[in-house]
């Protein structure tokens, strides 16, 4: 499919357009996966454009059953996204204490009580931090990321009695992960 008729209805400054009113009827499906570490791949052909992928996360959503789009006023394309569509690259403290993350697509968002960090399992059966981002679709913490938040980490104790490791954030505990060796998650 030619990702041109779909790109020339997004606006090109890349501002996140209100998805949440746009319910097209033309609805189908193109071959679009997200692959876990963050590439876009489309027809097999891993895309090489940051700006088209950064342009094309701007108009992507989950809908209700689950399924990820990509979503203009005119048209909606189901897409595959095997994880989370982004990655959380980079986390910096401010003076006051908030976390604030950046996601591989150039999203900078506060971890707070709206975005908090939830434990679930990767499609590799690892319980690692996801925090959601916008329209439904979540950003899952980034190796490096991931274990630069555990060395500032404290350790703190779930609702459910387990131990956990996490961050104190926007007033809001965000678990990193469990103690001892478990591996459930949620």
């Amino acid at each position: 499919m030619d990702l041109e008729p779909l790109v020339a209805r997004i606006d090109p400054e890349g501002e996140i357009p209100p998805l949440g009113d746009w319910h097209p009827e033309h609805a189908g499906e193109m071959d679009l996966v997200i692959a876990a570490d963050g590439r876009w791949i489309h027809e097999g052909t891993v895309m090489s454009r940051p700006r088209l992928v950064r342009l094309l996360s701007t108009i992507l959503r989950r809908e209700a059953d689950g399924r990820h789009a990509l979503v203009t006023p005119v048209e909606k394309q189901l897409i595959h996204v095997e994880d989370c569509p982004f990655l959380v690259v980079d986390a910096e403290p401010d003076a006051d204490g908030l976390w604030w993350l950046t996601t591989n697509m150039g999203d900078r968002l506060a971890l707070d009580a709206d975005h908090p960090f939830t434990l679930s399992q990767t499609p590799a059966g690892e319980c690692v931090p996801e925090v959601p981002v916008r329209f439904g679709l979540a950003a899952r913490l980034g190796r490096n990321v991931f274990y630069r938040l555990v060395e500032e980490a404290a350790s703190f104790t779930l609702d459910d009695g387990r131990e956990a490791l996490g961050l104190e954030s926007g007033g809001v505990w965000h678990p990193l992960g469990l103690v001892d060796g478990e591996t459930a998650c949620g």
